[in-house]
């Protein structure tokens, strides 16, 4: 997974191109081509992953180029996901030697610093939703039921039980929700708790 930000901290774009080895991951010209690849996000801003593979290379396709060095290096390479974010202020992290990608965007300029530390965290803690009105009402129902299940085979009563799952519901939001995230470099605050007044308006995390 590779990661870049414009110049003018207001775009971000990452790529994941996929192997077969983690040998072959740290091949060179894999490395290379995923980051001309990655260009060409920048540049033309292709809407689709069939639109990004018929863009030109060199004189050959995105999806030729792939293949082509699937040939040389003997073994399948393929497109992964690749996105791109708009904002005030962005940034862009890459963890584990590009086994994971962050890229955040805030609403405000000037906050590139905060948005670099929002993208650290979110490669740490891997949320799932950027806040609880994100998360369906059928994930809650069955959240719900799985908690019921536990705290009436524990036989607490049936009073209780009500209460206990709004805490347990809080704490499940969080645990996956961004926004409701212990900050990793400050446990006594949220993310919510160190925005200074921004909006995060998106973030990706690409995992391998």
């Amino acid at each position: 997974i590779v990661v870049k930000t414009n110049n003018d901290n207001t775009e971000a774009y990452t790529v994941e191109l996929n192997s077969e080895t983690d040998f072959v991951a740290r091949n060179e010209k894999f490395q290379a081509l995923a980051n001309d690849i990655l260009k060409i996000v920048e540049e033309k801003k292709p809407e689709s992953a069939e639109v990004l593979l018929s863009e030109d290379l060199n004189g050959l396709t995105v999806s030729e180029s792939i293949d082509n060095l699937s040939g040389v290096i003997g073994e399948k390479l393929a497109l992964g996901r690749f996105d791109i974010v708009k904002g005030g202020s962005v940034a862009s992290y890459s963890h584990l030697g590009g086994k994971i990608g962050v890229l955040v965007a805030l609403d405000q300029e000037g906050k590139g610093e905060l948005a670099a530390d929002i993208a650290m965290h979110i490669a740490a803690a891997n949320p799932r939703f950027l806040s609880s009105e994100e998360v369906s009402e059928d994930e809650i129902e069955k959240e719900k039921g799985v908690y019921k299940e536990q705290l009436l085979k524990e036989g607490k009563p049936e009073a209780m039980i009500e209460n206990i799952i709004k805490g347990k519901i809080n704490k499940y939001y969080s645990e996956v929700c961004l926004l409701d995230q212990e900050y990793i470099k400050d446990d006594k605050k949220s993310i919510k708790d160190i925005l200074e007044g921004a909006s995060i308006l998106k973030f990706v995390r690409l995992s391998l």
